[in-house]
């Protein structure tokens, strides 16, 4: 059961990175997301859950890592 929390942990986020990729890449060619009123904004929302996501998964990779101490030692402190 909790591997698949974990999993789910880890898909959400997933999930919205790859959300964000896609309006970045979408108001780089002009399509306009409906829920967005501009285009502008539609990127940095983008950006911005690309940003959280990617982070997140990071950080719970490499807090999985120190708890099984294969992390590097600059990272263990």
């Amino acid at each position: 059961m909790k591997k698949i929390i974990a999993l789910m942990v880890l898909v959400i986020p997933i999930y919205l990175a790859g959300l964000g990729i896609k309006w970045m890449r979408d108001a780089l060619f002009g399509v306009l997301v409906p829920e967005l009123h501009f285009i502008w904004l539609q990127f940095v929302i983008g950006f911005v859950l690309m940003v959280l996501g990617v982070s997140f998964v990071g950080g719970y990779i490499l807090h999985i890592e120190k708890k099984s101490k294969r992390a590097q030692q600059k990272f263990r402190k």
